[in-house]
C-alpha cells in the first residue's frame, strides 16, 4: 500500500511539472512578439534605432498587471475551475489580437500597428499573471526548484519558435504577417492543451473578503477612470504648453512618457485606496508586511537591470550594426543560443540543490554580469574575426535553409555563453519571486512581482535606442556591465533575508 501511494505521488509530481512545462510555453509564445520578433520586422521595414526603441514601450501592460491581477484572484471564469478559466480565455484572445495585428503595417498605420502590439501585450501579462500565479499555487514547496526550471525550461523553448524559427521562417518567406498568424494558431493550441491536461486545483487558501461583487468591480472601473484621467490631463496640458513630441530629443520624450506613467499609477494606487478596491488593497498590505519589503522591490529591478541593458536591442544590433542575416541571427542568436539557455536553466535549477539560494543568486549573478563582456568583444573585433562554419543547407519540414549559411565562431561563443548565463540567474530568480508571494494573493504578488522585473526590459528600451548610437556599442556593453553591479551588492546585503524566507506551499492535484 506504501509504495502504491508512492507511485501516486510520484504521477502527480510528474503530472504538474508536464502541465508547467506547456503552460511556460504558452507564456514564453508571446513574448518575443511583442518584443525581438517584433524589433527584427521593424527592421526589415526600415525604421531607425531611437524608433524601434521606443517601440519597446508596448510592453508597458506588463509593468501594470498587478493592477487588474487582484480581479483574477477573486473572480474566475465558470468553466474549468480556479485558473484554468482565465488561462484559456486569455490564450484564445491572443490568438485573436496575432491575426488582427498581422494585417496591419508598422511603416503606413503605425500608431495602430502599436496599439494592437499594446493589446498584444496586455493579453499576455494578463496570461502571465494567471500561469504564475497557477504554478505558485500548484507546486508544493521540495518541487519549486524544479518547477521554476521546467517553467523557464517550456517558456524558451516557445522563444526559440517565436524568436528564433520566426526569423528564418520571415526571411525564407518574406512575410512577417504570416508568421504572426503561424503563432496564433500555435496559441489555440496551446489553450485546447490547457482545458485538457492542466491539473484542476484544490486546497486553496479561501479568501475572506470585505466587499461585494459589485462594490469590487466598481472600485476597479474607478481606479481605472483615474489612470486614463491622469493620462488625459497630462496629454491636455502638453498641448496647452505646444509640447510637440515628435521635434522634442528622444530624451525629452521619455522623460515626458515616464512622467505621465508615474502619475497615471500614482493617481491609480490613490483611488484604489478611496474607493475600496478591498483585493488590491488587501494583498499589497499583504506583502508590505514582509520584512524588507520595499527592499526586495528593488533588489527585483536591479538584479536583471544589466542583462536587461545588454539584451533590449540585441536583434537590431545584430541585424544592422553587425550585418548579420535574418536566417544567421534566428539559427544562432534565437536557436542555438536558447537551446543553451534551456540547458543553463536546467544546470540553473540542479546547482541550486546544492547551492540553495542565496549563493544561487550571487554566483549566477556574476556569471551574467561577465556574459556582457561578449557583446563588448564582439562590437570591437566585428563579423569575422575567428572565421566562421558553413551549416550545410537542410529541410526539416517545418523549416528549412535552402543554401548553406555560414555561421561566425565569435557570434556562436558569445550568445552560448550569454544564453547559459542568462538561463542559470532566470532559474533562481524566479525561485526568488516564487518564495515572497503568499498563496492567499498568489496572482497580486506574483503580478506585482514580475511587473517590477519587467522594468528594465520595458523602460531601458527607448534609453538604449539614444545611447548606443551616441556613446558607441562598445562603450554601450560595458555601461551594461557597470549597471549590474547594484543588484549583486544588494543580493550580499539581503542573503539572510532571502534565506528565512518561507519554502513551504500546499496544492493539491485532482
Amino acid at each position: 500500500m506504501l509504495t502504491a501511494a508512492r507511485a501516486m505521488a510520484g504521477n502527480g509530481r510528474w503530472r504538474r511539472q508536464l502541465a508547467i512545462l506547456l503552460l511556460g510555453f504558452a507564456s514564453g509564445l508571446p513574448l518575443a512578439l511583442t518584443g525581438q520578433a517584433l524589433q527584427a520586422w521593424l527592421t526589415v521595414e526600415g525604421l531607425d534605432f531611437a524608433t524601434i526603441g521606443f517601440m519597446g514601450l508596448v510592453g508597458i501592460p506588463y509593468t501594470f498587471k498587478f493592477l487588474w491581477a487582484p480581479l483574477m484572484d477573486r473572480f474566475e471564469p465558470p468553466w474549468l475551475g480556479r485558473r484554468r478559466g482565465w488561462l484559456v480565455s486569455s490564450q484564445l484572445a491572443l490568438a485573436a489580437a496575432l491575426v488582427l495585428l498581422s494585417l496591419l503595417s508598422p511603416a503606413t498605420t503605425p500608431q495602430l500597428f502599436a496599439l494592437m502590439a499594446v493589446v498584444i501585450a496586455f493579453l499576455s501579462a494578463s496570461q502571465d499573471v494567471v500561469f504564475d500565479a497557477y504554478r505558485t499555487d500548484l507546486l508544493p514547496g521540495a518541487e519549486r526548484g524544479l518547477g521554476a526550471s521546467v517553467s523557464v525550461f517550456g517558456y524558451r523553448l516557445a522563444m526559440i519558435v517565436s524568436g528564433g524559427l520566426s526569423l528564418i521562417w520571415a526571411e525564407q518567406w518574406g512575410d512577417w504577417p504570416a508568421v504572426y498568424r503561424l503563432m496564433a494558431g500555435l496559441m489555440v493550441a496551446a489553450a485546447v492543451i490547457t482545458a485538457l491536461l492542466a491539473p484542476a486545483l484544490r486546497g486553496v487558501v479561501a479568501q475572506v473578503h470585505h466587499n461585494s461583487t459589485g462594490a469590487e468591480l466598481k472600485a476597479f472601473v474607478v481606479t481605472l477612470a483615474a489612470i486614463g484621467g491622469a493620462l488625459i490631463t497630462i496629454e491636455l496640458l502638453l498641448r496647452l504648453a505646444s509640447f510637440d513630441s515628435s521635434a522634442a530629443t528622444p530624451g525629452t520624450r521619455l522623460l515626458v512618457v515616464l512622467t505621465q506613467i508615474a502619475a497615471a499609477l500614482a493617481a491609480g494606487l490613490w483611488t484604489a485606496k478611496r474607493a475600496g478596491f478591498d483585493t488590491l488593497n488587501r494583498s499589497l498590505t499583504s506583502f508590505f508586511s514582509l520584512p524588507r519589503a520595499g527592499t526586495f522591490l528593488l533588489l527585483i529591478i536591479l538584479y536583471k537591470l544589466g542583462d536587461a541593458f545588454a539584451g533590449t536591442l540585441t536583434t537590431p544590433f545584430l541585424l544592422k550594426a553587425m550585418a548579420f542575416t535574418q536566417t544567421e541571427v534566428g539559427v544562432v542568436n534565437k536557436v542555438i543560443g536558447l537551446w543553451v539557455t534551456i540547458a543553463g536553466v536546467v544546470l540553473g535549477g540542479t546547482l541550486m540543490l546544492w547551492l540553495g539560494l542565496v549563493r544561487s543568486l550571487l554566483l549566477f549573478g556574476v556569471l551574467q554580469l561577465l556574459s556582457n563582456a561578449g557583446f563588448w568583444l564582439l562590437a570591437e573585433l566585428g563579423r569575422g574575426a575567428l572565421g566562421s562554419l558553413l551549416l550545410p543547407a537542410f529541410d526539416w519540414g517545418f523549416v528549412s535553409i535552402a543554401a548553406p549559411t555560414p555561421i561566425d565562431y565569435l557570434l556562436l561563443l558569445v550568445i552560448t555563453v550569454e544564453n547559459l548565463t542568462g538561463g542559470m540567474g532566470t532559474a533562481a530568480f524566479v525561485a526568488l519571486l516564487m518564495a515572497l508571494c503568499q498563496q492567499q494573493f498568489s496572482a497580486t504578488h506574483f503580478a506585482l512581482l514580475s511587473a517590477l522585473a519587467s522594468v528594465g526590459r520595458i523602460y531601458v528600451s527607448p534609453v538604449s535606442g539614444v545611447l548606443a548610437p551616441a556613446i558607441g556599442w562598445p562603450n554601450f556593453f560595458l555601461f551594461s556591465m557597470v549597471v549590474a553591479l547594484p543588484g549583486l551588492v544588494m543580493i550580499w546585503w539581503l542573503r539572510h533575508a532571502i534565506g528565512q524566507l518561507s519554502v513551504s506551499r500546499v496544492a493539491v492535484e485532482d
